[in-house]
């Protein structure tokens, strides 16, 4: 009777690899696998957040909000200083209503969905949006202590 040999761990996590069938071979004694987090980030229960629409990720508090006044790819958007749970992709010059931009599209970390960009201006006059995220208001949610 010949001995089956668990199929090698890269085999396993390549794109390329056929489905399987059945149960995956036991993992390596040295290799602990944990349940992954929801979020990457969670923001204080006290004060009043946006979350994301699509799956309620955490993503600014409203004292990071700057400003409401921005217009999105989409519709209207709000600046905030800093946000959570979010990826960028890479900067690209992108001519906005205000003028020429280097931006990063930034997407949620949960669930992948393009919530809006991160800003880098040429001009002196844009210079306040420096580092800052536009978040589309179709993206987000008002979550925790709204009256």
């Amino acid at each position: 009777m010949r001995s089956q040999r668990p199929q090698a761990l890269g085999s396993l996590c390549s794109p390329w690899a056929a489905p399987r069938v059945g149960p995956l071979p036991l993992a390596p004694a040295m290799v602990r696998i944990s349940k992954p987090k929801t979020f990457q980030a969670y923001l204080d229960d006290c004060h009043r957040r946006y979350s994301c629409a699509h799956c309620r990720a955490h993503l600014a508090n409203h004292d990071d909000l700057i400003s409401k006044s921005f217009q999105g790819s989409q519709g209207r958007a709000y600046l905030f200083n800093s946000v959570v749970n979010v990826g960028c992709g890479p900067a690209e010059e992108r001519v906005l209503l205000t003028g020429l931009h280097a931006v990063a599209d930034i997407h949620c970390e949960n669930c992948k969905t393009t919530l809006g960009w991160k800003y880098q201006a040429f001009e002196s006059s844009q210079k306040y949006k420096e580092g800052k995220y536009i978040i589309e208001l179709n993206h987000m949610i008002k979550d925790n202590g709204w009256d």
